[in-house]
């Protein structure tokens, strides 16, 4: 199984990464550690997050307030968002065709 990442999940990212950079040296890598941690269990695990949807996934990071929304297909782990738990909830569903 390969993953990809929705181009406004890609971005959602990097400038959250790059945000948390600017406040204290280091956080940015430790943020995208943490969503390589994230990622690795869930292409492992692909089932381990609940249902949002019958084809939507939902992972809650641990140590940063972002929670990971994906799909699965036979080969692919699709996050779709890298949504801050404190942003409007499902700013992100337009861009999912649910």
């Amino acid at each position: 199984m390969r993953l990809e990442f929705h181009p406004e999940a890609e971005l959602e990212l990097i400038e959250s990464a790059v945000y948390y950079e600017k406040q204290v040296s280091g956080l940015g890598k430790r943020f995208e550690s943490e969503i390589r941690y994230a990622t690795g269990l869930l292409l492992d695990q692909p089932e381990i997050g609940p249902l949002v949807d019958p084809d939507l996934r939902k992972f809650i990071l641990t140590r940063f307030p972002f929670t990971l929304y994906y799909s699965i297909t036979a080969d692919v782990l699709r996050i779709e968002a890298v949504a801050h738990q404190s942003r409007r909830p499902g700013y992100w569903k337009p861009r999912v065709d649910l």
